[in-house]
């Protein structure tokens, strides 16, 4: 192979636009895009896709940028396989978590043992129970009981997996998008976004659907919030009461993303670079990361990583209500080159990429699953 792999910009401090909060218009809730379905926004990505498999004669070469993991974190892929390969800080730094394969067992019965097994781990209720294979949080819950996760057990086939996570002690979190060049020791954060979750506040007055109907972001989004709070959408909150509407902070969820890539700091970076270097062969991917306080976050300190996400990762801050359309495809172009860039590397070290079919096979394989989750908190 006499194609050259062009790794020079793989640590630039941040992605090509980074003019994102220029000219912003005030007043905004959402941008104009954000709500587009992920075929119509990733559309640019697969002619670029076509162009650079034809130019690097590898149509699945992305799926090597991360060689350790399986389809290098693009589909299909095990939360607990890729957190197993952590070692040291960025072991410490992962939330304890239990594996764990749903049998023909009694469910009751596999509540209860998976319950006392997360004691031994550390894990008390409530904690988190999330598919074991999935993306854009589907199926993760907010577990606060035995018979509770008897239920969502219930909904998973025979054979699915689950991982059962110790709850943070903390409430921010952000993504944390993170590339290193194989031929560097030190990677770069190009992408910061906080993840908020909305909530409202109660006055003793209004029901929670009038609340959430005052509220100029929420009120565009009412299908998404009533259908995580069912039961509680025609209630009054009491005055001063802070109802969350949504557990999991996935922003197609209805959680609210914010670019804060002005908060990167040479500390941070320098937190994260000791992290991921105790994660072996991971070049490409994001982190979702929980934080006591900005202060604390600046400085790299009090980070708990909830997940870490491979090749199928997204700069999240392409979401954030004042992002601009094509600042958000020129990230993701500049994302899949990347990807291109560091798959090809792999391939000239020896290293053989994944098939086509695998890559179908996978797919298939989480969307079925995907089909039986329960419904994300």
């Amino acid at each position: 192979m006499n194609t050259k792999v062009d790794l020079h910009d793989l640590n630039e401090k941040a992605s090509p636009e980074a003019s994102i909060k220029a000219a912003r218009p005030p007043a905004k809730t959402t941008s104009f895009f954000e709500f587009w379905p992920t075929w119509l926004m990733y559309l640019p990505v697969v002619f670029l896709w076509l162009i650079y498999a034809v130019r690097y004669r590898s149509l699945t070469a992305p799926l090597l940028a991360n060689p350790k993991i399986t389809l290098g974190g693009m589909v299909g892929g095990s939360k607990h396989e890729l957190m197993s390969q952590a070692t040291g800080r960025c072991r410490q730094a992962i939330l304890p978590w239990l594996y764990v394969r749903v049998t023909d067992d009694c469910i009751l019965q596999q509540a209860k043992q998976c319950v006392n097994q997360a004691k031994t781990k550390g894990i008390s209720l409530p904690f988190v129970c999330k598919p074991d294979t999935g993306c854009r949080g589907a199926g993760v819950k907010l577990v606060t009981s035995q018979a509770m996760l008897a239920e969502i057990i219930a909904k998973y086939p025979i054979n699915a997996a689950f991982v059962c996570q110790k709850l943070s002690q903390y409430e921010p979190e952000v993504g944390i998008f993170y590339i290193r060049s194989p031929e560097q020791k030190q990677g770069n954060i190009v992408s910061l976004t906080f993840k908020n979750t909305p909530s409202v506040m109660g006055d003793g007055k209004l029901t929670l659907e009038q609340l959430v109907k005052q509220d100029a972001r929420a009120s565009g989004l009412l299908n998404l919030y009533h259908s995580k709070n069912k039961t509680s959408w025609q209630a009054v909150l009491p005055k001063g009461h802070r109802h969350r509407l949504l557990f999991s902070a996935s922003h197609c969820r209805g959680a609210v993303f914010c670019d804060a890539r002005e908060h990167i700091t040479p500390e941070l970076t320098l937190a994260i670079n000791a992290i991921m270097a105790d994660l072996p062969d991971f070049y490409y991917g994001r982190m979702d990361v929980k934080y006591s306080n900005l202060e604390a976050l600046k400085a790299g300190r009090d980070l708990e990583i909830v997940e870490i996400n491979g090749a199928s990762s997204e700069s999240i801050h392409i979401w954030d209500k004042d992002a601009r359309l094509w600042d958000a495809i020129k990230t993701l172009l500049w994302q899949y080159r990347t990807l291109f860039s560091l798959g090809v590397y792999q391939m000239r070290l020896g290293h053989k990429a994944p098939g086509v079919r695998s890559l179908y096979k996978a797919w298939r394989h989480e969307r079925a699953l995907t089909r039986h989750y329960p419904e994300t908190d």
